[in-house]
């Protein structure tokens, strides 16, 4: 047998460079992109954003390398034990001679790769609280400008507009219109809110709370609500954030970190706003109390009113009174007068007789004399007396005629009174259109009032 190795030809020698190069070049243009999938193990993520790890079988393993510009599409992360499914390419790293697979996607293997993210995004923010009723804001009473984050084009702006107009159509609201599904739509839901909170700080707004939604769709249709970087945005949020996404059964990232998930955008529309037929009865309610109160009020002012009439004397009654009073002291003086004169006649009188009972006639005459001046002083004195009486009392009549009512009328006054005989003391006690009476100095004259001012 001859020995193959005798030939006279020798073959080529390669490098090891050169044979894991040819190995490569040779594996990469036999194997087209292919799916693999097996089981996470040694999994790395270094600083440069590659990862690097392990699948395995129960009967064999195999490195891969998924690089940055791959990894970073993904939205989640994939862990030892992990049951997943690749998409790609089998190489071998030349520095070491290993066989590898390059990868271009990777998803999990059973559950789909979305439900899965959702699941490691949620565990996740949840262990750090963001899903805490402690963190939340409440939700304020009363909304006077609601702003809305989503598309402008879908049919969540039209709900939540259509629920305002029927329940309180003076709510303003601002649109801030953004994608809510592709690629896009994370970025531009997130950029809104933020706008929307710095707008509010630079005092460019007063926004009382904000609805981030859309209507219906897929998972896929709603992802953008799933994003990490919406989260993180509804929880940064300075104004209280009520989530609108989707049906009834559709939750997402954003309804849980939201301060308060709505159903639909039209739950959403009802949960901020009141009832304005809900308020016309509270209004009602109220108006009838108010009246009931008011009414009570003024039967007791009436009632007060009425006693304080009974206790106040009309000024014509205390003329009456005064004037009553003056005719009975110039009763009394004028008796007094009378009986002093009487006094006086009788003490003449007297002496007259005395005078006569010693019929000295010298001393008679004197007598008499003095008598006769006796009289004239005291007719001069009583004349004197009732002078200054007289005068007293011209000037009583005088004060108390300047005192009365009636005096200052004849100098072109008048007494106002409303209908109910009241004097009228201030303008805002009568109302234009009231009808009020002037007493003058002659007759009465019957007014309405036309206008007043203060």
């Amino acid at each position: 047998m001859s020995n193959p190795f005798s030939s006279t030809t020798a073959p080529a020698t390669l490098t090891v460079s050169q044979l894991n190069r040819q190995a490569r070049m040779l594996l990469e243009s036999h194997f087209d992109f292919l799916w693999v999938e097996g089981e996470v193990s040694n999994f790395a993520a270094p600083s440069s954003g590659h990862w690097y790890f392990s699948l395995k079988d129960g009967n064999a393993q195999v490195r891969c390398a998924m690089f940055r510009n791959r990894s970073a599409r993904l939205r989640f992360r994939p862990g030892n034990g992990d049951h997943i499914r690749l998409r790609c390419r089998v190489s071998l790293y030349e520095g070491r001679g290993e066989f590898q697979l390059i990868v271009e996607h990777m998803e999990p293997a059973g559950a789909g790769a979305l439900q899965a993210a959702f699941e490691q995004l949620k565990a996740r923010l949840l262990e750090e609280g963001l899903f805490d009723e402690a963190r939340k804001q409440t939700l304020p009473e009363h909304i006077s400008h609601l702003g809305v984050i989503t598309s402008p084009t879908g049919a969540a702006i039209h709900d939540i507009l259509q629920v305002l107009r029927r329940r309180c159509p003076g709510i303003a609201v601002s649109l801030l219109p953004v994608a809510v599904q592709g690629e896009s739509a994370a970025g531009e839901i997130a950029a809104a809110i933020e706008r929307a909170n710095r707008w509010q700080r630079e005092g460019k707004v007063d926004f009382d709370a904000l609805i981030v939604g859309r209507g219906g769709g897929s998972l896929e249709d709603l992802w953008a609500f799933n994003e990490e970087l919406v989260a993180r945005a509804i929880a940064a949020s300075e104004l209280p954030i009520v989530s609108a996404v989707g049906h009834e059964v559709d939750f997402t990232i954003a309804d849980m970190v939201a301060d308060r998930r709505a159903p639909t955008p039209s739950a959403a529309a009802e949960m901020l706003s009141p009832d304005q037929r809900e308020w016309l009865q509270r209004l009602q309610a109220t108006e009838t109390a108010l009246v009931r109160l008011i009414r009570r009020k003024l039967n007791e002012a009436s009632v007060q009113l009425a006693h304080l009439r009974q206790r106040l004397k009309h000024p014509g009654a205390q003329l009456r009174e005064q004037s009553q009073r003056l005719d009975d002291l110039e009763q009394r003086l004028l008796l007094a007068q009378r009986n002093l004169l009487r006094r006086r006649h009788s003490e003449l009188a007297l002496l007259e007789s005395r005078l006569h009972a010693h019929n000295p006639l010298p001393r008679l005459r004197q007598l008499q004399r003095d008598s006769e001046r006796l009289r004239h002083r005291l007719e001069s004195g009583m004349a004197h007396k009732l002078e200054q009486a007289k005068n007293r009392l011209g000037h009583l009549a005088g004060m108390l005629e300047s005192l009365s009512p009636l005096a200052t009328l004849q100098r072109g006054y008048a007494i106002i009174t409303d209908q109910r005989g009241q004097v009228v003391r201030d303008a805002a006690s009568v109302a234009v259109g009231d009808a009020i009476e002037a007493r003058l100095a002659e007759g009465k004259l019957q007014l309405e009032v036309k206008g007043k001012s203060s």
